[in-house]
């Protein structure tokens, strides 16, 4: 596991702030990413999650009020881009 993402495990933030995992969510997140792949292969192996363990995880950070404080940018990008796909539903 590299230092660039962070634990793959709770870091128990205390001081109520994200976790050493949900500021990884949100690194992984905030790049661009060269082409198929290559997300779901630094996903395996920099934070030690399946692909679809990632994207559960990061769907309910989505929802929590730290995650928006933390990087308000890629949080409401990213809900943005959820509530286009429900509404395709």
């Amino acid at each position: 596991m590299t230092e660039e993402w962070g634990a793959a495990h709770d870091s128990g933030a205390g001081g109520g702030g994200l976790g050493e995992r949900e500021q990884a969510l949100l690194a992984v997140e905030r790049r661009s990413w060269p082409g198929p792949g290559a997300k779901e292969r630094a996903v395996r192996e920099g934070l030690g999650l399946s692909p679809t363990r990632y994207y559960q995880l990061l769907n309910a950070l989505l929802d929590d009020p730290r995650a928006l404080e933390h990087d308000p940018v890629t949080v409401n990008r990213l809900r943005r881009v959820r509530a286009e796909r429900q509404q395709r539903r």
